[in-house]
């Protein structure tokens, strides 16, 4: 355990190479910081028995030098401080902002497969709180250990100087307080730390689900069963903070008793070097007070040791998704241009797990170029997978996909979707203004471009018509739009983005006939000029809108043909029109 928590220190620490001189510069000022404290309680503690010494002899003492000292290390160790809360905390946030973007960027390649597993509290607690305490590492570990060796080997040479036996005697105590204490602590708190990152995210899990389907939650007089869950997860971090306080608690005062063991022991050993000459009066004091002080240097040290428990959970849920392999693994070379837009499925098999079903079993499927070709079928029956392997969220097992006549695995993903633009049942929106929600799929549209978007997806007029027009935020995660408002932004979206190529996954679903009504019409005004695989189960959406329908069963084409023609054989597509005109009324 102690060898795979220190390849996890190692591996934490060479994230933050970019920083080194930062974090280096804080190491070195708090060093110095605890280096004027000790040497000015030293001074101070000679100056003062010198002072008394020569006024009992009656002889003159020169004490400018001693004064001027204790000034000296007294403007050392406040401007030590504050040099070394400004470096470390630079360091510290800097590499926050380091660690936020380096997860990103190994998170955005997992979306959507292999994050599907995790609750969206438990993303938002690693990328947030998961990341803020790797921070410990750097400031409450590697800084007080640095400062523990530099401080215990100036303060035992020091000490040698004087005395070897009050050096050892230093040097044993201060190994109790600042490695064998730590050591402890650092097994005593390690279950408790872990303990509350899981609970944590647990709570934060559970506060997301809470929020978020409040209005189910009361309709299915669930509100109160939430409550007593959440409830419980709160006494659990409770009960764990208070025994890591209590731990906390047991090692300063363990290490004050080393320190107070110390100087009491110095005191006694320099009673009788005193007495035979060996030391000075005056340096009596010093002694002691050098020996006390010398423990700032270790006493951060149980603390810190006992935070790695939280500090070590947290670096491996962080690892955990980073070492995750992609669904879709990027290829390095550069696309290759498409002959055209047509979007071909060969023989296509496609299954979410190695021991499930066959989502898409032998697809076989032909969008040409400017054709609007629809997919219909019962829940369940894989058109959604369609979708997802069109766009490079899943990786298919047999077959082959063509896009514009090229294998679509020879390109990238970042190509895949700029030549594809998708209209689903989820439009998501961000906690931002209207614009910056457009300028998703076009961040350089001018405002001509995106008022000509919006007014072609008919959505327009209701911007116009709000208190702060296009920069009016939308809430978490569109709360303040109807559905079919949100509907309509995303075909606004996919407008902006001008893809030759556009997939409809049940953009109609969920919206009352009237709203139903206004998205067809600005469905209808992006479908033009380009190539549609529309996917629905409503025959108000498939009439007079496409070119061939497909009926697909259980992941298989069962038939296709036009509309009239489907109708006519009094097959599967036939035996939907009762549920498909249901669904529309």
């Amino acid at each position: 355990m102690m060898r795979d928590d220190l390849t996890l220190f190692v591996r934490l620490l060479s994230l933050s190479r970019r920083y080194r001189g930062w974090m280096l510069a804080g190491a070195f000022f708090s060093v110095v910081t605890v280096l004027g404290n000790i040497a000015l309680m030293a001074v101070a503690g000679w100056f003062l028995a010198a002072m008394a010494v020569a006024g009992v002899a009656g002889i003159l003492i020169n004490y400018l030098l001693p004064a001027a000292l204790i000034r000296l290390f007294s403007i050392v160790r406040a401007g030590g401080r504050y040099l070394e809360r400004l470096t470390t905390h630079e360091a510290t946030f800097r590499l926050l902002s380091e660690l936020r973007v380096w997860f990103y960027e190994r998170l955005e390649p997992l979306a959507p497969a292999r994050l599907q597993q995790f609750r969206g509290g438990d993303l938002l607690s690693r990328i947030h709180a998961d990341i803020d305490t790797l921070h410990h590492a750097y400031l409450r570990v590697l800084v007080p250990v640095l400062v523990a060796l530099a401080g215990i080997a100036v303060v035992v040479s020091v000490l040698s100087l004087y005395s070897a036996s009050v050096a050892l005697l230093a040097l044993i105590l201060l190994f109790a307080a600042g490695i064998v204490l730590p050591l402890i602590m650092r097994r005593a708190g390690e279950r408790s730390g872990a303990w509350i990152i899981e609970t944590r995210t647990a709570l934060r899990a559970a506060l997301v689900d809470c929020v978020q389907g409040m209005a189910e939650l009361r309709v299915y007089g669930a509100a109160g069963r939430q409550a007593r869950q959440i409830e419980h997860l709160t006494q659990r971090i409770s009960a764990q903070e208070m025994r890591l306080s209590r731990l906390s608690g047991i090692s300063e005062g363990s290490v004050g008793l080393c320190a107070n063991f110390a100087m009491w022991g110095t005191l006694l050993i320099g009673v009788g070097l005193v007495s035979g000459g060996a030391l000075q009066p005056s340096e009596f004091p010093m002694l002691g007070l050098l020996v006390l002080a010398s423990f700032e240097a270790v006493g951060p040290l149980p603390l810190a040791f006992q935070k790695l428990g939280e500090t070590f959970a947290a670096a491996r849920r962080v690892f955990e998704l980073v070492d995750a392999r992609p669904q879709i693994v990027a290829t390095d070379t550069p696309s290759p241009a498409p002959l055209d837009a047509n979007l071909t499925f060969r023989g296509v098999r496609l299954r979410y797990d190695p021991r499930g079903p066959w989502a898409l079993d032998g697809l076989d499927l032909d969008l040409a170029a400017g054709k609007c070709v629809a997919v219909v079928g019962a829940s369940g029956a894989g058109k959604s997978s369609i979708v997802r392997l069109a766009v490079r969220f899943w990786e298919y097992q047999e077959g082959e996909v063509l896009l514009g006549g090229r294998d679509l695995r020879s390109y990238r993903t970042e190509d895949v979707r700029d030549l594809i633009a998708v209209v689903s049942q989820e439009t998501h929106l961000f906690n931002t203004t209207i614009l910056e929600n457009l300028r998703i799929a076009a961040p350089d549209a001018d405002e001509e471009a995106v008022i000509r978007a919006a007014q072609t997806a008919q959505i327009h007029d209701f911007i116009a018509g709000l208190p702060q027009g296009y920069e009016t935020y939308v809430g978490e995660a569109g709360v303040r739009l109807s559905a079919g408002q949100a509907r309509r932004i995303a075909i606004a979206r996919a407008l902006l983005k001008d893809a030759p190529i556009l997939l409809l996954d049940e953009p109609t679903e969920n919206l009352d006939p009237q709203t139903e009504q206004a998205v067809l019409e600005a469905i209808e005004r992006l479908m033009a000029g380009r190539t549609v695989l529309l996917i629905t189960h409503k025959l108000a959406v498939v009439q007079g809108r496409v070119d061939e329908v497909l009926v697909l069963e259980q992941g298989r084409i069962v038939e296709r043909g036009t509309h009239a023609e489907l109708m006519r054989r009094g097959g599967s597509y036939a035996r939907y029109q009762d549920y498909l005109i249901e669904t529309t009324e």
